[in-house]
This record gives structure tokens, sequence and C-alpha cells, in this order.
């Protein structure tokens, strides 16, 4: 979506080459960079679990460097640029590569670790798997889990002033997916909010989501990182575990109204901070129209998941879990995507920043 500024805007180099193809289908996507190379041109990442890739300083299971326990919160400049990402089966949440892995060509061989400041297209990424957005509002899910607002705020404290002197803000890509854990959480914790009444809960996402802006957002923009995007929920009301349920939780109301106090607050940014290109991706309509259609994106299965997803032999015999294979499904487990389908998203996230670019360029 894009959001309308009061003033027109510089054309940044970073956006996607035009030479680049775009797909809907999983065979024609290749395994190569997907952004042009003729800079140093970075991705700077934050979130949770969907976002999240594993670094050989960080955390296990759940992010790329430290974690926010005391003495792995801060990190050194040797540590940033010593640590790897890690390409294997449970170096994400998918079972494979992400969306960002995915975007950048960055860190995609399998069984590699790959040094960030050798890709391309850099990707470094501070997103931590479990992440909500802040502590202040729902609680951590564990002691070591790092919320959205400390990401940022970590990277603009360790990594930032390292970083700054070997990259280009302005081809540079801040992107933000956030709010799963942040819904799924609140909806345990405001149990009796109706689910006929938007008052409750979408008093209190409107208040998450002005924080994302507020203390994750601005502080990267004052940094010098002009190029926002943010990506909105997924069909979380459809998700493996929800198709099973006589009421699921969070319902398309539900996810409907995050998405559009997402765009709302995005919109009021943009006209408050004219200097900023904020982008909202629309990641809900693309994906609910795999699972509409999934024969397309050779998609078989949306309404499950393999039994064995985080078992290692489920890549060469699903059929020992009575499973097809992964690339199969369109959900790894009962809230996950598979790498498949962030592999497929990731053609259609370009298509729209090529589109976003173009709309700058007519200023």
């Amino acid at each position: 979506m894009f959001l309308k500024y009061h003033r027109c805007l510089l054309y940044p180099k970073f956006w996607p080459s035009p030479s680049l193809p775009i797909s809907p289908g999983a065979a024609a996507y290749p395994n190569a960079p997907h952004i042009s190379s003729g800079t140093k041109q970075v991705l700077v990442a934050f979130g949770d679990s969907y976002t999240y890739i594993q670094g050989t300083t960080g955390y296990p299971n759940f992010t790329f460097i430290g974690s926010y326990l005391p003495d792995e919160f801060a990190f050194t400049p040797s540590t940033l640029l010593r640590t790897r990402i890690v390409q294997n089966f449970t170096a994400t949440a998918q079972g494979g590569p992400n969306w960002v892995e995915y975007l950048t060509g960055c860190g995609l061989k399998d069984n590699t670790t790959t040094l960030p400041s050798s890709c391309d297209m850099q990707l470094w990424d501070f997103a931590f798997a479990g992440a909500d957005i802040s502590q202040q509002y729902l609680p951590l899910h564990h002691d070591y889990t790092i919320p959205l607002v400390n990401q940022t705020q970590r990277y603009l404290t360790y990594a930032e002033p390292t970083l700054r002197k070997r990259l280009d803000k302005k081809n540079s890509l801040v992107a933000i997916w956030i709010g799963i854990n942040d819904v799924n959480d609140s909806l345990r914790l405001l149990p009796n909010a109706s689910s006929s009444s938007s008052s409750s809960y979408v008093e209190f996402w409107n208040t998450l989501i002005s924080t994302v802006f507020a203390q994750s957002v601005k502080p990267l923009l004052d940094a010098g990182y002009a190029n926002l995007l943010v990506v909105n929920l997924p069909p979380l009301d459809r998700t493996a575990a929800n198709q099973k349920l006589n009421n699921p939780r969070p319902n398309k109301q539900e996810v409907a109204w995050w998405n559009a106090a997402l765009v709302a607050h995005a919109s009021t940014f943009a006209e408050e901070n004219p200097e900023a290109r904020t982008m909202v991706y629309d990641a809900n309509t693309f994906l609910n129209a795999v699972m509409d259609e999934p024969a397309k994106y050779a998609i078989v299965n949306t309404t499950s998941w393999c039994p064995g997803y985080n078992q290692l032999d489920v890549l060469t015999t699903p059929e020992k879990y009575g499973c097809g294979k992964l690339d199969e499904y369109f959900w790894y487990n009962s809230g996950h995507l598979t790498s498949h389908v962030h592999k497929i998203m990731v053609p259609d996230l370009v298509k729209f920043l090529r589109s976003e670019s173009k709309k700058y360029r007519k200023c």
C-alpha cells in the first residue's frame, strides 16, 4: 500500500532491479539474490519468528545475535561483524530460508554459514522468535525474548555505530513484521472481550501499533533510515490449528481490525514524516489468495501440517510420518508458514516494491 506525502521524495537506488523476473509459481523463482547489486545495499530486519534467522552467536533457535539476558544483550563491533547466518533445517521457524533471506539472496545455501557483509544485498536481522511489541503491554514469552522496541533500540545502540561506517542508508531498507504474538497473546489475556465489538481489542491494538511507530520506526528514521517497510498480519484466522476450531481466534474480523489499524498508523506517520518512504505490504491478501488457489503455487495441503515437520528425515522420507513433501504444505506447523510459502511470497513483495518506486519516480 502506497501512502501519500506532503512533498515528493527522491527515488532511492535500493529498489529491486526492473530486470528481475516475477512469477507467481515457485518453479520460476530463482535461488539467486533478488535485489540489484550495484551498490552496498542493506536490509535491516526486525520482528518475530516469521522473520528471525539463526546466527552463530545468537540464542539457539531464536535469533541472529545474543538475547535479552543481561550478559547477552550488548555486543561488540567484532562480535557483530564475525557473526554468520546459519542455514539449515532448524535455522528459521519455517524449516528452511524465510522471506528476508529469499528477498536478499543472503545466506540461502543449505548447511553453510554466511557473513552478512559478504552478500551483494546484506542482511542484518535482529528479529527474535516469540517477540511481542513491548514488555510494557504484554509479558515476555521467555526471559531471553527481545521485544520489538528493544530490538530496534539494541540495533541503534550497538550495531548502527559500526554499520553506518560501511553502509549507504539511502540504499537500505528497514523491514518490520510484527503483531502475530501480540494478537494471540492479547486474545489470551483479554478473554472476556466480545468478539462482536471492536472496542476492547481495537483500542489495545491501536496502542500497540502506535508504539511500533513511536518507539521503533521513528528512532530508525531519526538515525537516517528513510526507507521503511511494515508487513501486515498473515491469515491467522486460517492457520491449520484454527481450521480445526468452530470459533477460531483470531477470527477474520480480528485480523482485519489489526491490519486496518496498521494502515491508519502508517498513514499518519507518513503525513507527519514526509522525509520517510513508509510502505505497508499486504501479505494478508497475497497469502489468502494462495490458500484459495493453492495449485497455482504447487501447494497440495492448506488445512493441516506434517506431524513430523521438525524431524530432519522428513526432508528425505516424509512418508514415514504419513506426509507429502514439506514444500507441498502451506502451513509448516500450527502457526508458521513453510519455507516454500515464504519463497513464493517474495516475488509479490518485489512487485510491490517496484510499484512503490515507480510512484516515487513520478514525483
